[in-house]
């Protein structure tokens, strides 16, 4: 007997290293089988050269950077909060015209936390989304309202970092 497939809602958060990553790994998993798979970056800016994007663009899996780069830094917040409700715009269409299997929303818990994109509204949209279309979520801090609708919520939880040693980021380890 074949268990009934459906699309699912992942939610990948917390504090520690990785989420990114395993959002990636499920982009090379599903494309592996022929699903159609994208990747919109919320917070990533195109202006910088991501490890997991180079890597992507050689596959033929799409990655797309849809930030100016770490909000905490932006020289215009304004700016940068349009930029995330643009990129959320561009989601809500994706999701709801079913073309793929896989779509991912990476860093999106930030528009969420600063309240420029409403949680509750964003959850239900992506309950809404067609049956065979799974969304995965990535960033820290995921609101109550997408633990409760997820259908898997990992935590990543930070137990030792070498930043805390002094030790920078990392071309090919951290970006």
């Amino acid at each position: 007997m074949t268990a009934l497939v459906r699309g699912l809602f992942l939610v990948y958060t917390g504090n520690g290293k990785g989420k990114t990553s395993a959002a990636v790994g499920a982009l090379l998993r599903a494309t592996g089988h022929g699903y159609r798979a994208t990747m919109l970056q919320f917070i990533k800016s195109g202006k910088r050269a991501s490890g997991e994007r180079l890597a992507a663009a050689r596959l033929g899996i799409e990655i797309v950077p849809l930030g100016d780069g770490f909000t905490w830094l932006s020289k215009d917040i304004e700016q940068t909060k349009g930029l995330a409700l643009d990129a959320w715009e561009r989601a809500k269409a994706l999701i709801a015209a079913g073309e793929h299997d896989l779509i991912v929303l990476d860093e999106f818990t930030y528009p969420l936390q600063y309240l420029w994109i409403d949680a509750r509204e964003a959850a239900a949209t992506i309950a809404a989304r067609p049956p065979h279309v799974h969304v995965i979520v990535t960033g820290r801090a995921a609101p109550e309202a997408f633990i409760e609708a997820a259908d898997l919520v990992t935590e990543m939880r930070e137990v030792k970092h070498p930043y805390q040693s002094g030790v920078p980021a990392q071309r090919g380890i951290d970006f």
